[in-house]
């Protein structure tokens, strides 16, 4: 039986030059359009070339990929056969060139972005939509790292850039500050604290505490103990869960109270009250972090655009 994919190999001999994908790129054109005065058109060619280019492709090829009319143009079996392999072999091979002039400008192989539960509901998915937009072809990848995950990420360049609580300061890294968030008191809805404008740090060191587990929230805790213990009060929770719904959830129920930055107090359902803590160091900040010698031309063009924006909201 005859196989019509036997002209691979007399193919690879075709495309070897520069001439040969000129000739398969011509077909290519025709075959899509079924029209040779609109493929000519399309490639810039008179009719005449157009047809010189097919009949030596068909020729070396030893077989025919076109019926031709005076009033139509198809494909045979065999065109058909020619065409479906060679429109995925083609679109590979520009693919290839682009890959190969992103590597040659100094392209790496994408952007690869930490993050933590602070920086997950607006500020990190905003920023990287802008940078979607603007290099739609840039591949991104994202990893959910508490804090010193992400610094040891970035150490061992596991990740290009990472938003973590607070600067890191080594001369190593570079940061920009993203957020500086007050934090809030979040109250089951029935409870007295709830009638009150704000709460001071001695009302919420009081009462019972839902707070993140240590093995995922242990930066935010270690603020949070510091910020506390400068007030010479202690925090002692009660309850503790893995997950900010889990968190809030346990709060709705009456279990105790918990503690959030103004980044997750949107996430909340009903059940809570939220209420400003009264102190003006009661605060978060959180920052984005890179490696000084990362050369990733991606990585520069994710920090123009964060930057950017940051002097957007700045003059706002």
């Amino acid at each position: 039986m005859h196989h019509v994919h036997h002209w691979k190999p007399h193919l690879w001999c075709i495309v070897q030059n520069l001439n040969g994908l000129d000739l398969v790129s011509s077909f290519l054109v025709v075959a899509e359009e079924l029209n040779f005065r609109r493929s000519a058109d399309r490639l810039n060619l008179d009719q005449s070339a157009l047809t010189r280019r097919i009949q030596k492709l068909e020729h070396h090829l030893g077989f025919k990929l076109l019926e031709r009319s005076t009033r139509e143009v198809a494909l045979t079996a065999a065109g058909q056969s020619f065409y479906r392999d060679n429109a995925a072999m083609m679109d590979g091979y520009h693919n290839s060139v682009l890959a190969a002039r992103r590597v040659a400008q100094g392209h790496t192989d994408g952007l690869r972005i930490g993050y933590m539960t602070f920086s997950a509901p607006r500020l990190m998915p905003e920023l990287l939509a802008r940078f979607h937009k603007a290099h739609p072809f840039v591949r991104l990848t994202t990893a959910y790292l508490r804090t010193q995950a992400q610094r040891l990420a970035l150490a061992k360049n596991e990740i290009d850039a990472g938003f973590m609580i607070d600067r890191f300061d080594h001369p190593e890294f570079q940061s920009i500050e993203m957020s500086d968030e007050p934090l809030f008191a979040i109250l089951p809805a029935d409870h007295p604290l709830g009638g009150q404008d704000s709460v001071t740090p001695s009302d919420v060191a009081s009462l019972p505490l839902v707070l993140g587990e240590m093995q995922e929230w242990d930066e935010y805790r270690w603020r949070l103990e510091g910020l506390f213990s400068a007030e010479g009060l202690v925090l002692t929770p009660q309850f503790e869960a893995a997950h900010t719904l889990a968190i809030g959830g346990m709060v709705g129920a009456g279990l105790g109270i918990t503690i959030f930055p103004q980044s997750l107090v949107g996430l909340l359902g009903a059940g809570v009250v939220v209420r400003p803590i009264d102190h003006p160091l009661f605060r978060l900040r959180t920052a984005l972090v890179w490696r000084s010698s990362n050369p990733s031309t991606e990585l520069i063009n994710f920090v123009d655009i964060v930057m950017a924006s940051r002097k957007l909201e700045a003059s706002r």
